[in-house]
């Protein structure tokens, strides 16, 4: 009832839901009839709405597991309009992404993202564009050194100053959001070539940008923007978004044209010059490695690229202040291990079970990115049903995530999940943060490196506490939906270990 509940709270809410619902009936007839009996159930549509009624609009995906325990893995859910299928549970998901990886492979046009990137990019392109785009990115990022020892000096370098700015508040209560700071600038030495200084202004801007396009895009008026796009004109989340990308752009655009000025001929220092190179050698008829292109894609590592590792850094901390009995087994694991002066390499999760078992659950738990839509790249016929050619789905990894035949507690933090009867750490095949298949995020690797070093060199370095006042159990560990799962804005303590 959230959605009713959004609306008739206020006179303006209530002007809104008029304007929506004749534009509704107008789409309603004339939407084209469709072969019946070949669609998932799901529960009946009401006129105009849907089954938005049914849906908390902050938590669609907590909303969707609910319905999913009256009608299964596979169902059909209407956003307003919009029809979409669902699919839920590790068996499902992975039965789509892996077994039928390139029906499954395209996205649907989500209005803002076509308002965004209009169907350029990394993350929201189809077809040979989005193939060609992913595979050169891929290629680019590992030749600069992601998922390489190269970057884990790199990452440790940048551990040294966030070690400072922390060590600067002297056991002093700081924000969270502090931590965004590192692994943002791994980020941006990889898209730029170098990284920034803390106080640098186009740092802080970007910064500030990332973090405000991403709390407008988890906003109920945002999505009801991309259920009603023909109702734009009543909504504002999306204009102020397409405002500030646009500032985002201009700064992207300054360093296309600074790698212009020794590309070609030059060295590679970053996925900008190289993109850059590539333009410069393709025929001019080329359309992939276009200006619009290049663009959008050095700005979905801007916004994406930063917002998911830095975000579970965040989490990490918070949780350690909330389990400092979790904590103290983890440094006591690292002592033991490691020491307290040696550097962590990557390979040393294997000599650490349990710490790599507590950066897997939090990453579980927290179930950062419930969901971003694919869509069917060809008529496909899947358990039984028959969906057509653009058909959106939706491939819920919170559901996975959250899978009860999967985890033992899964609604718990546990980090034995990831350990079995002789604290090894396990692999689970359900563990899919980062979803799975065609689509699997294309910063896998380096997100996993950056989260392991930060971690294990935050908590060599520091023990972390609630603020003064402020008991373990009071801290918040429900998420702020964002565009990602956020922490609630918090504040954390940080005291040296001897």
């Amino acid at each position: 009832m959230s959605f009713l509940i959004l609306f008739l709270s206020d006179p303006v809410g209530i002007a809104l839901l008029g304007a929506l619902l004749l534009g509704g009936l107008f789409c309603f007839l004339r939407r084209p009839k469709e072969p019946a009996g070949k669609w998932p159930p799901g529960p009946t549509p009401l006129p105009f709405i849907g089954n938005l009624h049914l849906l908390d609009l902050r938590r669609q995906d907590k909303s969707l597991m609910k319905i999913s325990e009256k009608y299964g893995p596979i169902f059909t859910v209407h956003f307003g309009i919009q029809k979409m299928v669902v699919l839920t549970g590790y068996e499902a998901v992975k039965e789509a992404l892996v077994n039928s990886a390139e029906e499954f492979a395209d996205r649907p046009p989500i209005p803002i993202f076509q308002r965004i990137q209009e169907g350029q990019g990394i993350f929201f392109s189809s077809g040979e564009l989005w193939k060609t785009t992913r595979k050169f990115t891929m290629s680019s990022m590992h030749n600069l050194g992601m998922g390489k020892k190269l970057l884990v000096k790199k990452i440790l370098e940048e551990f040294s100053f966030l070690a400072g700015l922390i060590e600067s508040f002297k056991g002093e209560p700081f924000k969270l959001k502090l931590f965004n700071m590192a692994p943002t600038n791994v980020t941006f030495l990889l898209l730029f070539g170098d990284r920034f200084d803390y106080q640098d202004p186009t740092f802080v801007t970007l910064l500030r940008l990332i973090d405000e396009v991403m709390v407008l895009l988890g906003s109920p008026f945002l999505h009801l923007f991309n259920f009603y796009p023909f109702l734009g004109w009543l909504f504002k989340p999306h204009k102020t978004i397409l405002v500030k990308i646009e500032e985002v752009r201009v700064i992207i655009r300054n360093y296309m044209e600074a790698s212009k000025q020794h590309i070609p001929g030059g060295y590679v220092t970053s996925y900008t010059d190289a993109l850059m190179q590539k333009q410069s050698e393709e025929p001019k008829t080329e359309t992939y490695f276009s200006d619009a292109n290049i663009v959008a894609s050095i700005l979905d590592l801007v916004m994406a690229g930063t917002e998911t590792t830095s975000t579970s850094l965040q989490w990490a901390i918070l949780f350690m202040a909330k389990y400092p009995e979790v904590q103290a087994k983890v440094q006591e694991e690292l002592d033991r291990v490691l020491g307290p002066r040696r550097l962590p390499e990557y390979e040393d999760q294997k000599a650490l079970p349990y710490t790599n078992a507590v950066i897997h659950e939090i990453q579980r738990f927290v179930t950062l990115l419930p969901h971003v839509p694919h869509s069917m790249s060809v008529d496909t016929h899947f358990r039984g049903y028959f969906l057509p050619k653009g058909t959106a789905v939706i491939p819920l990894l919170t559901s996975v995530l959250l899978d009860k035949t999967q985890w033992k507690t899964p609604n718990e933090f546990n980090p034995s999940h990831f350990l079995d009867a002789d604290g090894n750490f396990v692999k689970k095949a359900a563990f899919l943060p980062f979803s799975i298949g065609r689509r699997v995020c294309i910063g896998e690797s380096l997100a996993k490196m950056e989260m392991f070093l930060f971690f294990v060199s935050l908590l060599q370095r520091f023990t972390f506490h609630p603020p003064p006042g402020i008991k373990e159990s009071d801290l918040d560990i429900s998420p702020e939906a964002t565009f990602t799962m956020r922490p609630q804005p918090q504040n954390v303590c940080a005291v040296p270990r001897s």
